[in-house]
């Protein structure tokens, strides 16, 4: 019992970790990586929003999917163009593309929000944008650059740089027993 009242000896304690001292420039690239991830991320929860309450911005109230719209449906259907037309309009509307894809935007716009799973939101993400670049080919206004493709090098970029750490939940996160278990969620 009265060990447990002593004070720890310099031999008990763990050693102090330094850390390097971080400069005026690499704190601000810091916060600009997380401030570009919260803005990424409210436009993932934003479309998502969007297209299931329809509140007028670019879905009407009556084409929003939690009145029977279908979110997939008009862009695939009257905007897919180039050499992936066919497919895009195959799967317009499908009930499986509008659960996919709205569950898409929903996940990569809270884990972006909250900084946490960046590597998955990122190749999600990533995936769902080159989508998104390939039904419309080629771009209106670039030989093939588009916003799509930039905002898929911005994901991986966040992913790369742990963009969730500042102003997010981004190391809680990376200590949790199964983010330790399998990094890839970090």
């Amino acid at each position: 019992m009265t060990a447990m009242l002593e004070r720890p000896t310099p031999a008990t304690t763990a050693p102090a970790v330094s850390r390097p001292t971080e400069s005026t420039r690499q704190k601000a690239a810091r916060y600009v990586w997380a401030g570009t991830r919260l803005a990424l991320g409210w436009i993932f929860l934003w479309a998502f929003l969007d297209k299931t309450f329809g509140l007028g911005h670019e879905t009407a109230s009556k084409a929003a999917w939690i009145n029977g719209g279908h979110p997939t449906q008009g862009f695939l259907k009257f905007g897919a163009e180039g050499p992936f037309k066919g497919f895009y309009h195959a799967i317009a509307g499908s009930a499986w593309a509008d659960w996919l894809f709205m569950l898409g935007l929903l996940a990569i716009g809270v884990a972006l929000l909250l900084g946490i799973g960046l590597r998955v939101a990122a190749v999600a993400g990533g995936l769902l944008l080159v989508m998104m670049w390939s039904a419309v080919l080629p771009p209106e206004n670039n030989v093939f650059m588009d916003d799509h493709l930039v905002y898929a090098a911005v994901l991986a970029g966040l992913a790369l740089v742990g963009a969730g750490d500042t102003l997010g939940l981004g190391r809680f996160w990376a200590r949790l027993p199964l983010v330790r278990r399998m990094p890839w969620l970090r």
